[in-house]
């Protein structure tokens, strides 16, 4: 059977990690090995994928966990916990799509983020997944229609879930010590997107945030329960990179625009957001790399208050504009915002 490859070329890495990296990798290995020697097993988290015609993006991590733990408790954890996990590398992880099976191995920090052919009808599709240790899981993806033209790309901290993430100490309350309940939703954000989805059965929804992959089981969560749509979660890991100490929030948002505006060129895309951080600059990136492929720019504005626990001052940051072809709206509110965007739909 012929299949249509993904147009995306991951970086290719350093030709030597960043000693940071290599710490890190040491570390886990170390780890690793103990924790099997008093026997852990490779259990699989799955995460919400993606594709189109050919092909689907596979997203998992694969954890260690002592036998018998409840794959709710490997998924969610608690609080902090989640952000010490122990993680496996190099382990193969079986995709079973519909009967055809492909093997993806784990690379740092135990993710698997890989693309494999796929022969799946528009919708939503499942595969399973399984590990060395037996251990299988459903997968779900999002398979974009060749004919689907409308995308959607919302950030969610303070665009869709009032969080103030960029100061580090709020980000250490909002996300290990603060419970999932207890987070408060933007106003008006999930009606607009039912809104925006509801005018076309194949448009597409994706959520891309600067937050850590340790927190996606329970941001699903409270998607799920204040009436958002599901869709994908590109979310990034808060450790070393390749080649820095840190990962770039910014760098992320923009690999993971440019990404899926590649993949899916069947798509014109609505770019949601907020303006106490980066995401009207990375939208005019993203515009003018990409002409006449966005439909419009929506950006949620925050209160003075707001923009001061997001970066330390009343006023937004110093931005750029999509340009004159490209319509932009702000609003402090998702009801506000579609009343806003309609027109431009």
């Amino acid at each position: 059977m012929f299949f249509v490859p993904s147009p995306y070329t991951p970086p290719a890495l350093p030709d030597r990690l960043h000693r940071s990296a290599r710490l890190e990798d040491r570390m886990h290995y170390v780890v690793e090995k103990l924790l099997r020697r008093r026997g852990w097993r490779p259990r699989v988290v799955p995460y919400i994928g993606y594709g189109t015609d050919g092909w689907v993006r596979v997203l998992a991590r694969v954890l260690l966990a002592p036998p018998g733990t409840p794959r709710r408790e490997i998924e969610r954890g608690r609080g902090w916990r989640r952000f010490f996990c122990a993680t496996a590398t190099g382990v193969p992880v079986s995709v079973d799509l519909g009967g055809c099976v492909h093997t993806a191995v784990s690379g740092r920090g135990g993710y698997v983020d890989e693309v494999i052919d796929a022969d799946l009808a528009p919708g939503w599709a499942t595969a399973q997944l399984t590990v060395e240790s037996g251990a299988s899981i459903e997968a779900f993806f999002r398979v974009v229609s060749p004919q689907a033209r409308l995308g959607v790309i919302s950030d969610i901290d303070d665009t869709v879930v009032v969080t103030a993430m960029p100061r580090p100490m709020l980000a250490v309350w909002n996300t290990m010590l603060l419970p999932e309940t207890s987070r408060r939703p933007v106003p008006g954000m999930a009606a607009m997107y039912e809104s925006l989805l509801g005018s076309d059965p194949d448009s597409f929804l994706v959520y891309l945030s600067t937050g850590a992959w340790n927190v996606a089981p329970a941001l699903s969560n409270f998607l799920t329960r204040h009436g958002f749509p599901r869709g994908p979660m590109l979310m990034t890991d808060w450790g070393p990179t390749a080649d820095a100490w840190f990962r770039s929030g910014r760098a992320h948002k923009r690999q993971q625009l440019l990404r899926l505006m590649s993949e899916l060129p069947q798509l014109t895309w609505v770019f949601v957001g907020d303006d106490g951080q980066h995401d009207p600059d990375l939208y005019a990136e993203a515009v003018s790399a990409f002409p006449g492929r966005v439909r419009a720019v929506a950006i949620r504005q925050l209160t003075a208050a707001q923009q001061v626990l997001t970066h330390g001052t009343p006023e937004p940051l110093p931005e750029k504009t999509p340009g004159p072809n490209v319509p932009e709206v702000r609003a402090p509110d998702g009801f506000e915002l579609l009343t806003l965007l309609t027109p431009h739909l």
